[in-house]
């Protein structure tokens, strides 16, 4: 077995390495999942879902989070309201209904995926 099977996806110095080569696109899609089930619950802010991808062991950069979050704006999936309220004027996002449909498609493939490739691996073993 090598060094890099051995590997845990924890491993977030793995994981580092890994994410500036090879699987960058589908840690975006990861993301997006992140964001659309927190956005869900309440709004949220890109300092609040930096610092919660961080505890996941995602690094994300504001250079890639705040396009990302624009441009599931753009598709409709969140609304954006600026809020004043603090010393510095931040922009809140919050789910939308074409947000929550899409939530609900993605959480149907998610558990067919995670049937397939998780429970039925584990089965196998």
């Amino acid at each position: 077995m090598t060094a890099r099977t051995q590997l845990t996806i924890t491993d977030l110095g793995y994981r580092n390495t890994v994410v500036k080569t090879e699987t960058r696109e589908i840690l975006l899609a990861f993301w997006k999942v992140h964001i659309l089930h927190h956005a869900s619950e309440e709004p949220i802010h890109g300092q609040w879902i930096t610092a919660e991808l961080r505890r996941h062991g995602y690094e994300i950069s504001p250079g890639t989070l705040y396009p990302l979050l624009n441009r599931m704006a753009r598709y409709g999936w969140l609304a954006c309201r600026k809020n004043s309220g603090g010393a510095r004027a931040r922009k809140d996002y919050r789910l939308t209904t074409a947000g929550r449909k899409v939530l609900a498609l993605v959480r149907e493939q998610l558990e067919e995926l995670h049937d397939e490739v998780v429970s039925e691996a584990k089965a196998k073993k």
